[in-house]
């Protein structure tokens, strides 16, 4: 079975994101870029199953900018066997919308004819939360969101999904769609000599108009702006004190 995970260049989280004077968008400049992090978990997870001896291949593929490289070598030092690079824009600035990537997904897995695609369940550059849904109904493939456990079992999968009750357990016929939450599992770190065996491992690099998909956005970013600093707290005596200080907020 071949696992597809789709990974993405995001911001690395650890940086503080700065917003550009004009308010045009974030500034990416001098900025660490780095595999975003539920895009690390399905890797982990996917390396995880072959391990497991339940998945013979691992392909990774990203959608965006040729520096994008820099990811799937990272994924390809984890355990991934392959990569496949979709350069879908010039500048660092532009998103790929959700729809765009989940067409150029469908056309590699047409192509690619994988057993399951792991998939984070968002990016945190844009908190979308939609690719892998919409790749789901691109396919007609079985679906399941969310996922903090996952086990094969021949020709189905049951997954342990997050729900806002608690937890929810499914079982979905493969081929499936799955997207992978915080709790899945903890990625490892890529040692020196996997890093170096990386840089011989394939990474084709295409295009979107090799797929036939038109990447222009649908959505325009009218500005983006910091989110407002928070009030300095105060502290009170007692509780009569609190509920009357909550009263003038108007909080209750």
């Amino acid at each position: 079975m071949k696992v597809l995970v789709p990974v993405k260049r995001v911001i690395d989280y650890n940086v503080k994101v700065r917003v550009k004077a004009g308010g045009s968008g974030v500034d990416l400049a001098n900025v660490k870029m780095s595999m975003n992090p539920f895009d690390e978990i399905a890797v982990e997870e996917a390396i995880r199953l072959k391990e497991a001896g339940k998945a013979e291949e691992i392909i990774a593929v990203s959608v965006g900018v040729k520096q994008a490289q820099e990811t799937l070598r990272t994924a390809l030092a984890m355990g991934a066997d392959r990569a496949i690079l979709i350069v879908a824009a010039d500048d660092v600035h532009t998103d790929i919308e959700p729809l765009a990537v989940a067409k150029l997904l469908k056309a590699v897995i047409d192509e690619e004819q994988p057993g399951i695609v792991l998939c984070g369940k968002q990016a945190i550059d844009n908190d979308m939360n939609a690719t892998g849904q919409m790749l789901a109904a691109l396919t007609g493939w079985a679906q399941a969101t969310f996922a903090s456990k996952l086990e094969i079992d021949g020709d189905s999968a049951n997954v342990t999904r997050e729900v806002d009750g608690g937890l929810q357990t499914i079982k979905v016929k493969m081929p499936a769609i799955v997207t992978v939450d915080l709790r899945l599992n903890e990625p490892r770190y890529a040692s020196l000599p996997n890093i170096m065996k990386a840089k011989k491992k394939p990474l084709d690099e295409k295009t979107a108009a090799d797929y036939g998909v038109e990447v222009a956005p649908r959505l325009e970013i009218v500005s983006t702006a910091e989110p407002e600093a928070r009030a300095a707290g105060i502290i009170v005596g007692s509780v009569d004190e609190l509920v009357e200080k909550l009263k003038e907020a108007g909080a209750v």
